[in-house]
């Protein structure tokens, strides 16, 4: 072939087609050369050089990079403008942003060990004869895990990267702006803390492991192995044999981005893509460009698309027709264009680089292919695609995880407020180890609720709902669990005798006050613990002026005469009693009649002739000394039969019996659960009502853990002790509401509409639990099958079918 035919025949061979089998071959060499034919080691795709203990990562070169793991918020059942508040704070976080700073947001479901999950709810046998209940209850956590979701466990990450000449350089840095970034957190209500290097570590072995396998690590080991942390985060192997997935140890995976064709997306995108029983893990890789280089760049666009549309109009008039014609591209990208240059020039708007990736994990081909197909689906839903990564899937792996290394150069550009409202929020969870109790489902998630009040800020609770709504049922579900689980005691206050068969299954005492009954409780019973100051009887005579002001009425109260005479009586009737502190010489109120007749003044007689009734009239129910063992961990007091007016004072007695057994418990490091059932009650009377807020107020640092439950909001509402028990209550469970009641707790709780559904019209065992800042939807549908059903059932068909 001569020189001059030589070029045109190699045009000729580059623009005709290639087959099939070329293609095939040339895949091959392309593997061949990738090192895609072998499996890889951990040393050849995770990207880092150094992981510190302080958690911050090397990369290599300037490279550094720190992780925040942060939790969700309510943002889909807040209010509006709760929802524009989060929007804000994510474009206040983005625009802190510059173009040395490159972000990346990891989203990961994967698997837990279910069995190990299950493990953890069986409560060991004690021998004490409610080994059966504990083995039952054991039993139904089981079930409700099998029908919640928590096998798959939601974690999200900001990794952000620098570039820095040497580790203190970049330790100054990345802790500033950790400091930065956990302050836009806090503002927007979510819990945020930063990972150390063990917990970045377990991180990246639970994303490389995606079926729930253990991770155990420990600095100490590295220099005796000679092994690096790599070694101990790696999976079995790496195997990118194929152009469009990849296996992972014993898992098949296949890595993709999505391609954003729409011009908008709304703020459930990422809600959707994460809302799968398979393993996903989902990347946003986020890089601010400089304001000037970003404007710079949007008007050489500008004036491309003007020359093109020069070209444009010279060519109608060649051919022709109306210049002003204009291919609607060329005018749609034009306008976009200008739009674009105006947000950046006139808005606090900034352009970002934007990488969305999707890594999906499954069993088999088959599977795999199934949860691409749907995640696909969810992109379709939005206008957008989903495209597999051909022959970059180890770029793909390595891109998602929370390294904050992008190896896929794919990217859209977007505004500050186009980034923002893919929000990284849901809905948040309730999942606390150690003594935490089974509260139901989360209605939106569908995973199981396990709180330990006991660890919140303030222990203290509420329960809301209309007869019918699962109220008392939801107080017992608790009070078996602190019986069964724990070595806590539980004091029940029971108006409606509902309590009693709950409280004989498991041992108690039920103490029933009636006339009739010869179950006696002396409301002068103390302790020498009674009171947190040397002299116990400084709490005791507060008591005391409390219940003489209650039953001698009036809306004045004691005058100051009064109250130094009931002070005076009280001091001399427990004289006896502290200097030889025996039963026998406990007083009752026949002696403080006496002392208060024995001053001889006319202010101590008034009280004394108030007190007649009670001591030796017809009501002298509580002249006695105690007779029933009120030191059983379950104790039910009954004051159904109590007579309508001993039924006050009853209740503030039992108020004091409680606060004794609270002091006495502290001591040998016992907590003390209280649930006072028709609360509204207690707060009827300005000196119960005062009592209660008091031990709402007092009851946390002695180990006290007080619940009040009640279907009269209004009445509750009407005290004005109940903004102080409100406030020092971070425990509130609503069951079905009335009307009137849904519209007054949405003003005071600040509840949203979107929440309100789920206490309008809901059914037994479903409502709203608060838990410090966490509102949730919940959904209790406990086994009817089981004994403890049937014992905590209120209803009148399954009550008369036992």
């Amino acid at each position: 072939m001569s020189k001059a035919t030589k070029p045109a025949a190699e045009n000729a061979a580059a623009k005709r087609k290639l087959t099939r089998a070329e293609k095939r071959e040339i895949e091959a060499i392309i593997r061949k050369y990738k090192g895609d034919g072998k499996p890889h080691t951990a040393q050849d795709t995770i990207p880092y050089q150094t992981m510190h203990p302080d958690g911050i990562c090397h990369l290599g070169g300037r490279s550094y990079s720190k992780s925040i793991e942060f939790f969700d918020v309510n943002y889909q059942l807040a209010q509006p403008d709760d929802q524009t508040a989060i929007f804000e704070y994510l474009c206040d976080l983005y625009n802190y942003l510059d173009a040395s700073i490159h972000v990346q947001l990891t989203f990961v479901n994967r698997k837990t060990d279910r069995e190990q999950l299950a493990q953890s709810f069986e409560i060991p046998l004690c021998g004490d004869g409610l080994d059966h209940i504990r083995q039952e209850n054991t039993g139904i956590l089981k079930r409700q895990l099998e029908r919640g979701n928590n096998g798959n466990v939601k974690t999200k990450y900001l990794t952000y990267t620098i570039e820095a000449d040497n580790l203190k350089a970049a330790r100054a840095r990345l802790t500033r702006i950790e400091t930065d970034l956990l302050g836009y957190f806090k503002v927007m209500g979510a819990a945020a803390r930063a990972l150390d290097g063990k917990d970045r570590l377990e991180v990246l072995h639970g994303i490389m492991h995606p079926d729930g396998e253990r991770f155990s690590f420990d600095w100490n080991w590295l220099a005796p192995s000679g092994l690096s942390t790599k070694d101990f985060i790696a999976p079995s192997s790496f195997a990118f044999k194929n152009s469009r997935m990849f296996q992972m140890g014993g898992k098949l995976c296949a890595a993709s981005f999505l391609q954003i064709i729409t011009p908008e997306l709304n703020d459930h995108v990422l809600t959707d893509f994460l809302d799968t029983d398979s393993g996903i893990v989902v990347n946003l890789h986020v890089q601010a460009l400089d304001q000037s280089e970003a404007v710079k760049m949007i008007k050489r666009k500008i004036t491309d698309l003007d020359a093109m549309k020069i070209q444009e109009q010279k060519k109608a008039v060649r051919d022709g027709y109306d210049m002003d014609i204009l291919p609607s591209d060329l005018a749609t990208y034009g306008g976009e264009a200008k739009k674009l240059l105006n947000e950046l020039q006139s808005r606090n708007e900034r352009y970002f680089m934007i990488t969305f990736l999707v890594l999906n994990y499954g069993d088999t081909r088959r599977k795999l292919e199934n949860d691409v197909f749907r995640a696909a689906g969810v992109a379709q839903k939005y206008n957008c695609q989903l495209t597999r990564l051909d022959f970059q899937q180890e770029q793909g792996l390595v891109s998602s995880l929370p390294l904050g290394v992008s190896q896929i150069k794919i990217t859209r550009g977007m505004t500050t407020s186009a980034v923002a409202i893919i929000v990284p929020f849901v809905t948040q969870e309730l999942f606390m180890g150690g003594d935490a109790f089974y509260y139901g489902l989360n209605a939106k998630s569908g995973n199981m609720i396990m709180l330990d009040r006991k660890n919140a800020r303030s222990p203290n609770g509420l329960v809301f709902g209309t007869p019918g709504g699962g109220k008392s049922f939801s107080c017992k579900r608790e009070m078996v669990s602190v019986i069964l689980k724990t070595g806590d005691h539980v004091i029940v206050c029971d108006p409606e005798g509902e309590y009693a068969p709950l409280v004989k299954l498991l041992h108690g005492q039920i103490i029933r006050l009636s006339p009739t009954s010869t179950d006696y409780v002396n409301p002068l019973d103390i302790n020498l613990n009674y009171s947190e100051d040397e002299n116990p009887l400084a709490l005791k005579s507060d008591f005391v002026l409390s219940f003489c002001e209650l039953i001698m009425g009036g809306k004045a109260g004691l005058e100051a005469i009064e109250r130094t005479v009931i002070d005076r009586a009280v001091q001399r009737i427990y004289q006896p009693y502290f200097a030889d502190p025996c039963p026998e010489n406990m007083p009752i109120l026949s002696d403080l009649h006496d002392a208060l007749t024995a001053q001889h003044l006319p202010e101590a007689d008034r009280v004394a002739q108030a007190l007649d009734l009670y001591v030796s009239g017809s009501l002298n129910f509580f002249n006695h000394r105690t007779t029933v063992d009120a030191g059983n961990r379950f104790v039910c007091y009954d004051i159904k039969e109590l007579p309508k007016n001993l039924k006050k004072p009853g209740m503030l007695i039992i108020q004091d019996q409680v606060w004794n057994r609270v002091t006495l418990n502290r001591n040998a490091g016992v907590s003390t659960w209280y649930y006072a059932d028709e609360f509204h009650l207690l707060l009827k009377e300005p000196q119960t009502a005062a009592y209660s807020a008091e031990i709402w107020k007092r009851f946390r640092k002695w180990g006290g853990v007080p619940t009040g439950a009640t279907q009269n909001v209004k009445d509750l509402l009407s005290s004005p002790e109940i903004e102080n028990i409100l406030e020092n209550s971070d425990y509130i469970c609503m069951l079905n509401q009335a009307a009137g009641d849904r519209k007054i707790l949405a003003e005071r709780l600040n509840i949203s509409s979107e929440q309100l559904k789920y206490v309008t019209n809901s059914a037994p065992g479903e409502g709203l639990l608060f838990f410090e800042n966490v509102i949730l939807p919940f959904v209790d549908h406990f086994p009817k099958d089981t004994e403890l059903y049937r014992i905590m059932s209120t209803k009148p068909s399954e009550v008369n079918g036992q």
